[in-house]
């Protein structure tokens, strides 16, 4: 809009001016590799990738030891597949509370963040799988009163 708008036909007329997409740029560090940190339920994993042969250390171990079961496993590779990125890049993650699962699941959210930050065009295939967005789903609090967040104690009539 160039002048002042004076009248209602005026004001139909203008366009209003269009706002630029966000653009994603790489973002790397000084060794050349891109960070993101994932969260699931009280995980909180720590993820950096760098272009190799797919070798992946969780916490300073392998990842068949320290996911030992197949379906941890297949939860942290997802991303890598719709992606078609398997066997391209070396994982080091660090991993911290909650389980096995809800740090599988943090694992997998930082490393969709990473996959971003590394190639901005991937945003969105690993979006529209929802691998970007957080699972917010956590356990609810214990009430006073209750035996759990919910459940009361049995009820005896004598």
């Amino acid at each position: 809009m160039t002048g002042t708008l004076s009248s209602l036909q005026d004001l139909k007329g203008a366009t209003p001016p269009a706002e630029a997409a966000p653009q994603y740029v790489q973002k790397l560090d000084p060794q050349g590799r891109a960070y993101a940190t994932g969260k699931r339920k009280d995980a909180v994993a720590r993820v950096w990738i760098k272009p190799g042969a797919g070798k992946v250390t969780v916490n300073g171990r392998a990842l068949e030891v320290y996911f030992a079961r197949p379906v941890l496993r297949m939860i942290l590779q997802q991303p890598l597949g719709v992606a078609k990125r398997v066997d391209q890049y070396d994982l080091t993650v660090t991993v911290a509370g909650g389980g096995l699962s809800g740090q599988a699941g943090a694992v997998r959210h930082g490393l969709s963040k990473a996959l971003v930050n590394f190639e901005p065009e991937l945003r969105g295939v690993l979006k529209k799988e929802g691998f970007l967005t957080r699972d917010s789903r956590v356990v609810e609090r214990k009430k006073y009163g209750k035996k759990k967040a919910r459940r009361s104690f049995q009820f005896s009539k004598r």
